[in-house]
């Protein structure tokens, strides 16, 4: 994998016009671009996060409901609830 140039000398760079545009009809020369998020993202002081915990809750809820259908349905089946 070759290595991304650094930004190019504005001194040594052909057809660079003062204040830094290119004359017309001229390439502009290659430079490094970022792009993405402007800042990096500290990372979070706990390993559990609120996101974590909201998304551990709504599975368990789900599953108790689950749960309780299904019992609520054998039950109906063998005849306890009638």
């Amino acid at each position: 994998m070759t290595a991304i140039p650094p930004d190019p000398e504005p001194a040594q760079t052909p057809d660079l016009e003062q204040g830094g545009g290119v004359t017309p009809g001229a390439t502009p020369p290659d430079s490094d671009q970022m792009s993405g998020i402007g800042a990096v993202e500290e990372a979070p002081r706990h390993s559990i996060t609120a996101g974590k915990v909201t998304t551990i809750v709504a599975v368990a809820v789900f599953a108790l409901i689950f749960l309780a259908i299904a019992i609520v349905m054998v039950l109906k089946m063998t005849g306890v609830l009638d």
